[in-house]
């Protein structure tokens, strides 16, 4: 019987926040542990009431953190090189999972090399992307050196990916693995359609209902979002346009657009009947390096209009299951749109296509991979150490 690992988890960002990566981690922590493995998990202190869920497999450990600017309710974490070397000396964890690239993450893979612990980070968010967003554009260079120089450093970068994978390779990044993301079809799928719902949003069973699910912020190109919309608008008089999801741009959003239905942050079973009371989904974001609504909106029953980028690129088959245009080309999108739209029988068809497209990404297979690359970290990790002793041995 292979042995069971302690895995030493180290992350700015947790469930019950609401982000792809918080779902993701959370997910992959439900599976470590149900494998039999054990977890120390480190994170920032959420807030005042905040208190660390431990058990028999789980022990989680507090830090401090502060707020991220632009992302109410998020927080990076502060170094803690000194504390987790005190920990993890105690107490060697066979590998450690730097899951976020904040201080507290770059701290955790500093102290796991100087005690020589094996290490893999992961790559979640195009921060260098973002930077251009937030008005420090200038700075997309330096960070994203930043980033290459801290992934190198561990064992194993893993992606989401295959596509993310090989733009990360071609940027220098050394290590790369792709362990993708699940989804959990027994929560979003085609039965959590209400009608009751769409007439609370003023629509009808004949009504087109466009769904956009995702944090409302400058990164998400929502203009593009409305455009399309207005285009489609002709074709569909009585279409609405749903937006489930919050952010700084969510109060101006709403001024402007007070025709448009803005459902705010949803949860569980009701997001899932947000989902799957839509007709199509709209997601024109350039900055993704997964999208996990893009599988959630598949396995939901709706068609998806995206970029060929990130998840989309992976799962969407152009005509079959939904509509790709290539990133960047806005007018390529609107009409992607549009063609799914006006196309005999193209919607319905794509709609019975895409829930099936996304069967095989059951939550189980991906934890058996994240589990093989932990254990193929600490292969590498020993490899390493002893090539470097071979190296330094001298005989008498």
């Amino acid at each position: 019987m292979t042995p069971s690992l302690h895995i030493a988890v180290v992350t700015e960002t947790y469930p019950p926040e609401v982000n792809g990566v918080a779902m993701t981690l959370g997910r992959m922590v439900q599976g470590l542990l149900a494998r039999g493995h054990r977890i120390s998990l480190t994170r920032p202190r959420q807030g005042a009431q905040d208190v660390a869920d431990s058990g028999m497999q789980l022990t989680t450990t507090l830090v401090r953190g502060l707020p991220i600017p632009g992302y109410a309710g998020l927080r990076f974490g502060l170094p803690a090189t000194r504390l987790l070397r005190r920990q993890w000396r105690a107490e060697r964890p066979d590998v450690v999972q730097v899951v976020t690239e904040g201080p507290l993450g770059a701290s955790a893979i500093a102290a796991a090399r100087e005690l020589g612990i094996p290490v893999i980070s992961e790559f979640h968010t195009n921060f260098h992307a973002y930077s251009r967003h937030y008005g420090f554009g200038w700075l997309e260079g330096l960070v994203s050196a930043h980033l290459r120089r801290l992934h190198n450093r561990s064992q194993m970068t893993l992606v989401p990916s295959h596509q993310l994978g090989i733009d990360l390779m071609r940027r220098g990044y050394r290590g790369v693995r792709v362990v993708a993301r699940g989804v959990d079809a027994a929560l979003f799928n085609p039965a959590r359609r209400s009608e009751a719902l769409r007439a609370s949003w003023g629509a009808t069973e004949n009504d087109l209902v466009v769904a956009h699910v995702g944090r409302l912020a400058p990164e998400k190109n929502l203009p593009l979002l409305l455009s399309s919309f207005a285009a489609i608008r002709p074709h569909a008089p009585g279409a609405r346009l749903l937006l489930v999801g919050d952010g700084p741009a969510r109060k101006r959003l709403e001024q402007q657009n007070p025709e448009h239905i803005f459902a705010g942050m949803r949860h569980g079973e009701d997001l899932a009947a947000h989902y799957a009371s839509a007709d199509i989904f709209l997601f024109p974001s350039l900055t993704e390096t997964y999208g996990n609504v893009t599988l959630e909106a598949l396995a939901s029953g709706l068609p998806v209009v995206a970029y060929r980028m990130a998840a989309a690129a992976e799962l969407i088959r152009d005509g079959h299951n939904g509509m790709l245009a290539e990133p960047g080309a806005s007018a390529e999108f609107v009409r992607a749109a549009l063609d799914l739209l006006t196309r005999p029988g193209a919607r319905h068809r794509a709609a019975t296509a895409a829930p099936q497209s996304v069967a095989a990404l059951d939550w189980d297979l991906i934890h058996d991979r994240l589990v093989a690359a932990l254990r193929d970290a600490i292969a590498l990790s020993a490899i390493a150490a002893a090539s470097e002793s071979a190296y330094h041995f001298v005989p008498d």
